[in-house]
Order: structure tokens, then C-alpha cells, then sequence
């Protein structure tokens, strides 16, 4: 469904943005990696998907380099036609322990690089009538949680970003979306399970439970693969109308 294109997914060497990765390329999207820590792993496993795949190591807290990802992007593949803004980190503290320079860490890498990147694929998706931006921002861009006042004020920050993106481009063939998560079982997060089994004594199992117990009436972790199929759906001739969405992948969290 998606030769020829080309898909930029910023923070894709792991987690959720290497499963989206691995669902646009198995549509047959060529693909830009970004990201620390191991690349040849996750590039060895998109290219098994049959795609050209480069990598970028743009550090998403600074504009220029951002803008270096873009214009190498272009450089390889002639323009990005997917560009998933996926990239994150975050801190938690009280509003009032919280380190500044966290909060604008958090804010520079989870919400300026989205507007960093959208801002420098725009022009060529225009020019091509055809273009699809998603944007990964959480359950905590619909809701909040206390302690993670950076992270919830960039979320919701996203999905404002992406509705203004989608009305500015509404009569054109570029679409803008985002997919709000609820617990995804990354990396990250297992390592939330380990320590909270170990602060109390509990299996992993019984840490996992407790976990989603506290927010999530599914009771399951969502997986990065069906965030990669929703991310494909966008893509796809079905997803041509859908406009400024932010589409809840939470297990009825948002709907408590």
C-alpha cells in the first residue's frame, strides 16, 4: 500500500516508534530512523521488511539538527511523505519540585520537535497533494495525572498542534492525526513493573496488574504493533477524510 513512499519516525530505534516503524515498512515505506542506543539492531529489522532504511541521529531538543533529519531525508528519499513525530521522554515530580530545566527538556523533545519537523515536511507534502503527519501524544494529552505536569502540558500541546495542522491543510490530500496511548509495555515501562514488583514485593505479573489497575479498566497493556496498525490505517485510502483526530488507544482510561 505504501511503495514508493518514504516515512520519517522520530525515536524509533525502540518501543513504539520502532513497532511503527516495522508496521509502515511492512506496507513497503522506506524508512528514517532516529534515536539512541542501538541502531543496527532496529535497522536490521526494517530492512528484513524488504525497504530502503537509512538513519538520522538528530538530538530532537535542538531545531537545527532536527532540520539536518529533514533536509538528509530529502536527500535520500526525495521527500517525506510520512512523518511520525513520536519522539519523548519524561519526568515525574510535583509542580513545585520539579526541575526546570526537566520541564524544558520535556517540552522541547515531546512537543517543539513535532512543530520542528511538521513545519519542514509541510511544504513537500503540498506540493506532492498527498502527505500523512501522526503525531504520538498520550492518554495525558486528554487527561491529566498529577505529578507529570511537563509531560501532560506537552501532550495535550500535541494534540492542539495536530488540529491546527489538519484545519490549515483540510482541503488538500495532507492529513495530520494523533494516537493517544495509554500504557504501551515499552522498555520504559517494564522498567516501572521491575521496580515497583521489587518496592513491594510482588511477581512481575502482579506489578503489571497493579499498574494498569490504577488507570486502565482493560487491565492490558496496548501493543506497538496495534498502534503501527492504527498508524498504517491513517495512511491507507480509508483514513483520507480523517482530519484532527486524537485517537485514544487507552483500554477505557479516557472514558472513566
Amino acid at each position: 500500500m505504501l511503495k514508493g513512499k518514504t516515512a520519517l519516525v522520530t525515536g524509533s530505534t525502540s518501543g513504539i516508534g520502532l513497532g511503527i516503524a516495522k508496521a509502515l515498512a511492512a506496507q513497503g515505506a522506506n524508512m528514517v530512523l532516529n534515536g539512541f542506543g542501538d541502531v543496527d539492531g532496529p535497522k536490521a529489522e526494517v530492512a528484513a521488511l524488504g525497504v530502503q532504511v537509512a538513519y538520522h541521529g538528530a538530538d530532537m531538543r535542538k531545531p537545527d539538527e532536527i532540520a539536518a533529519m529533514m533536509a538528509y531525508a530529502a536527500e535520500q528519499f526525495g521527500r517525506v511523505d510520512i512523518l511520525v513525530n513520536n519522539a519523548g521522554i519524561q519526568h515525574v515530580a510535583r509542580v513545585e519540585n520539579f526541575p526546570p530545566e526537566r520541564w524544558d527538556a520535556i517540552i522541547a523533545i515531546n512537543l517543539s520537535s513535532a512543530f520542528h519537523a511538521t513545519r519542514l515536511a509541510l511544504p513537500a507534502m503540498q506540493a506532492a497533494g498527498w502527505g500523512r503527519i501522526i503525531n504520538l501524544a498520550s492518554v495525558h494529552g486528554l487527561v491529566a495525572s498529577a505529578e507529570k505536569a511537563a509531560y501532560v502540558a506537552a501532550k495535550h500541546g500535541v494534540v492542539g498542534l495536530t488540529k491546527v495542522t489538519a484545519l490549515e491543510n483540510a482541503t488538500g490530500g495532507v492529513t495530520c492525526n494523533a494516537i493517544c496511548p495509554g500504557w504501551v509495555l515499552t522498555p520504559l515501562v517494564q522498567k516501572q513493573v521491575d521496580a515497583k514488583a521489587a518496592a513491594l514485593g510482588l511477581s512481575n505479573e502482579e506489578a503489571k496488574k497493579l499498574l494498569l489497575g490504577e488507570k486502565e479498566p482493560s487491565l492490558q497493556f496496548t501493543t506497538p504493533e496495534e498502534l503501527g496498525a492504527l498508524a498504517v490505517f491513517f495512511c491507507s485510502p480509508a483514513g483520507n477524510n480523517v482530519r484532527g483526530v486524537a485517537w485514544n488507544m487507552d483500554g477505557g482510561w479516557a472514558a472513566q
